[in-house]
C-alpha cells in the first residue's frame, strides 16, 4: 500500500516553485506567469518571506543560495553572507567580561548581507527591473497579511521582554495596542516604505535595469539604510543575553565595504540505484558540506536495504552524523580566513577509517578527526557532558535567554524555483529574526545576530575575525543526476539544516519515494554535537524522533543506548523541494505548521 501523503506531489512543464510561506511561493509564481525567470522568482520570494516570516529572517539578514543557468551543468554557489565588523574582535568582546558572544543584541551584529546578495542575482541572472520583484513584499507589507501561528507565538514569547528592554520592538510587533493573533492581518508600514524609497532612489538613475539595481546597492550599503544602521548602532545600548546593556560595534564603513559574491560549490558523487548523484554544497563557511561528509560515511552502508522507517535506518544515519558534525564543528570556518581540509575531509581513506567507529550501540563521544595542522575542537563546553542551563551564570537567567532556549526561537526560510528553460536556484534566506535584535523604528525590521556563531578562541577556525564570515547552518543543497541538474532542495532548523533534508534525500534516491511523501515521511535529528547557537547546548547521544516512527522502533533505538525525546507527530523538519526529470517538473513542500506551499503548472 502507497504510504499516506498530506498533499500530492505538484507536477507540471511550465515552472514550480515552493518555500515555508505559501505567500512567497505565491509571489514566485506570480513573477512566472508574468514572463520572469526563476531568478526574478527567486528573489520576489526572497523579499515576500522578509516580510511574512519575520520571526525567521529580515531584510537586514542574509542568504546563501546554489543555482545552475539553463542549458548548463554548471552549478554555482552565492555568498550573501555579511561579514563581522572591522571592530569586531577577540579582545574586543573579553575587555567587556565576556567569554562568549551574545546571543541577542547589538553585540553580535554582523554586516546585513541579503539584500545585496538577491540584487547581485537579480542584475546578473534575472531579467527584471527591482520593482517586478519587490512590489510583493511591499503589498503585503503595506496592505497586511495573515500572520501564521508559529509567527504569533514568537511575538506572544517575546513580547513581555519587548516592552521591559526593546520598547521598538514592543511598538512595531502590535495590532493596535494589541498583541498579534494568528490569522490576523499584520502591516508593517515602516518596512513598506523603506522599499519604497530604495525603488524611489533605484529609479532615478533612469529606465536601464542594471543601473537601478546598482543604484540600490548604493543606496542600501553607502546610504540612508547604512547611515541608520550607523546612528542605531553608536546612540543605542540594550541589554541582551549576556544579562547586560551594550551598544554595537557594526558600522556605516562595514556596510560600504561589503559585497555579496559568486564561489564553487563543494561537490560529492553519491552512488543510489541505477545513477550517480552529484551533491553541492555551499563551502565550510556554512555547515553544508557536512551533508557531502555524512554521504562520504553512508556511501558504505546498504541504505536502499534497510526500512526507511526502522531502528537500522535511523542508527546508522545518526552515528554516521555524529562523526560528520565533530568534524564541522572542529574544521570549518572561512576559508578565506583559514584553510580547511575539505578534500581530506571526503576522501575515501579517511571515510573507510572513520567509518570504522560507527558500532552496533550508541557513541556518547565527541569524536573529530585528527589531521595535522588543522583544526581545534570546541573548548567551551566539556567534552562529553549534557549541557546543563544551571550552570550558565546567575545573570543569564532572564526573560530573552529563557526565549531563546524555548523551541521557538528564532529560525530560518527556504525557497526552491525551476523554470520551464530549465533555470534552477535553492536559497536560505535567514537572520534578524524578530526576537535577534531591536527593532529600528524607521525601517521595521532588526538585524541579523548571526556573530554569535563565532568563537572568541583564536585557535579555532572559526574565532570572530574583522571581516570574516561565521560558519553558519543556512545550507541550500542542489544535486545533479547522471551530470543533469536534478532538484533544488532544503529546510531551515539550525543544525538540523543537513539532517532532515538528508534523510528526504535518501528516501526519495533509495527507497522510490516521491518528493512529498519523502518529505512527510517521520523525521528524527541528532542533538550529540554542540549547537551552533548561544549557548550551544549539547545533548550526547540525544535523539529527537517524530512519535509517528512508534514506540518499538524508539524503544529498541533506546536499548541501543541513544537517549530518545519522542517530539509531536508532525514537528521535526520544514523540507521544500523542486526538481526536474527530462521535461517534467515537480515540487513538494513540508506540511507542518501549516504554511508552507508548492506550486507550479
Amino acid at each position: 500500500m502507497a504510504p499516506f501523503i498530506t498533499r500530492p506531489e505538484i507536477r507540471g512543464t511550465f515552472g514550480v516553485c515552493a518555500s515555508t510561506h505559501y505567500l512567497a511561493t505565491a509571489a514566485g509564481m506570480a513573477v512566472l506567469e508574468n514572463g520572469g525567470n526563476a531568478f526574478d522568482a527567486a528573489t520576489a520570494m526572497g523579499f515576500a518571506l522578509q516580510v511574512v516570516e519575520p520571526h525567521m529572517n529580515s531584510p537586514a539578514g542574509e542568504v546563501p543560495a546554489l543555482f545552475c543557468k539553463a542549458g548548463t551543468n554548471d552549478v554555482v554557489s552565492l555568498s550573501g553572507q555579511g561579514t563581522a565588523p572591522a571592530k569586531a574582535t577577540p579582545k574586543a568582546f573579553r575587555d567587556l567580561g565576556l567569554e562568549r558572544i551574545p546571543g541577542t543584541g547589538l553585540l553580535p551584529l554582523v554586516v546585513p548581507g541579503a539584500f545585496d546578495g538577491w540584487m547581485i542575482l537579480l542584475r546578473d541572472h534575472g531579467t527584471m527591473a527591482p520593482r517586478d520583484v519587490l512590489k510583493y513584499a511591499i503589498d503585503y507589507a503595506r496592505d497586511g497579511f495573515a500572520v501564521a501561528p508559529s509567527c504569533a507565538d514568537a511575538i506572544t514569547k517575546c513580547q513581555p521582554f519587548f516592552e521591559a528592554s526593546w520598547p521598538t520592538s514592543a511598538a512595531l510587533y502590535r495590532n493596535g495596542g494589541n498583541p498579534i493573533k494568528a490569522g490576523e492581518l499584520f502591516r508593517n508600514h515602516a518596512l513598506a516604505d523603506t522599499y519604497a524609497r530604495v525603488l524611489s532612489e533605484a529609479e532615478s538613475a533612469g529606465d536601464d535595469r542594471e543601473a537601478q539595481i546598482e543604484k540600490a546597492r548604493q543606496c542600501w550599503h553607502q546610504g540612508f539604510v547604512a547611515e541608520t544602521i550607523d546612528t542605531f548602532c553608536t546612540d543605542n545600548e540594550f541589554i541582551d543575553t549576556s544579562g547586560e546593556r551594550h551598544g554595537g560595534l557594526l558600522r556605516a564603513d562595514d556596510l560600504a565595504n561589503f559585497e555579496a559574491h559568486y564561489e564553487a560549490p563543494a561537490t560529492f558523487d553519491y552512488p543510489a540505484g541505477d545513477h550517480v548523484y552529484t551533491m553541492c554544497k555551499t563551502g565550510p563557511w556554512t555547515q553544508g558540506p557536512v551533508l557531502l561528509l555524512q554521504l562520504a560515511l553512508l556511501k558504505g552502508y546498504p541504505i536502499a536495504e534497510m526500512d526507511p522507517l526502522g531502528t537500522d535506518f535511523v542508527h546508522t544515519i545518526i552515528e554516521c552524523a555524529k562523526l560528520a558534525f565533530a568534524d564541522r564543528d572542529t574544521f570549518y570556518g572561512d576559508p578565506n580566513f583559514t584553510d580547511v581540509p575539505l578534500d581530506t575531509l571526503l576522501s575515501a581513506a579517511y571515510n573507510d577509517e572513520r567509518r570504522a567507529l560507527v558500532g552496533e550501540s550508541a557513541d556518547q563521544e565527541f569524536r573529530p578527526g585528527t589531521l595535522d595542522g588543522h583544526g581545534h575542537p570546541p573548548a567551551l563546553i566539556p567534552k562529553g557532558q549534557t549541557f546543563n542551563v544551571d550552570d550558565l551564570a546567575p545573570h543569564e537567567h532572564d526573560t530573552m535567554f529563557t526565549y531563546q532556549l524555548d523551541r521557538a526561537r528564532g529560525d530560518t526560510c527556504h525557497l526552491d524555483v525551476i523554470d520551464k528553460w530549465g533555470n534552477m536556484v535553492a536559497a536560505t534566506p535567514s537572520g534578524g529574526w524578530l526576537s535577534s535584535s531591536p527593532a529600528i523604528p524607521e525601517f521595521g525590521f532588526c538585524l541579523s545576530t548571526r556573530g554569535q556563531m563565532f568563537w572568541i578562541d583564536e585557535d579555532h577556525p572559526g574565532c570572530i575575525q574583522p571581516g570574516k564570515r561565521p560558519r553558519i547552518t543556512l545550507s541550500p543543497s542542489l544535486a545533479l543526476r547522471d551530470g543533469e541538474p536534478y532538484m533544488a532542495f532544503g529546510t531551515p532548523g539550525g543544525d538540523q539544516q543537513d539532517q532532515w533534508p538528508l534523510h528526504m534525500f535518501l528516501r526519495h534516491v533509495h527507497h522510490g519515494m516521491n518528493l512529498q511523501a519523502a518529505i512527510d515521511a517521520p523525521n528524527f535529528h541528532s542533538t550529540h554535537f554542540p549547537g551552533s547557537f548561544y549557548p550551544r547546548e549539547w545533548d550526547p547521544a540525544g535523539l529527537r524522533m517524530e512519535a509517528r516512527f512508534g514506540d518499538d522502533t524508539m524503544d529498541t533505538l533506546e536499548r541501543l543506548g541513544h537517549r530518545i525525546y519522542a517530539e509531536d507527530d508532525w514537528s521535526l523538519g520544514r523540507v521544500s523541494a523542486c526538481a526536474r526529470d527530462g521535461d517534467l517538473l515537480k515540487a513538494a513542500a513540508n506540511p507542518r505548521f501549516m504554511q508552507g506551499y508548492a506550486a507550479g503548472r
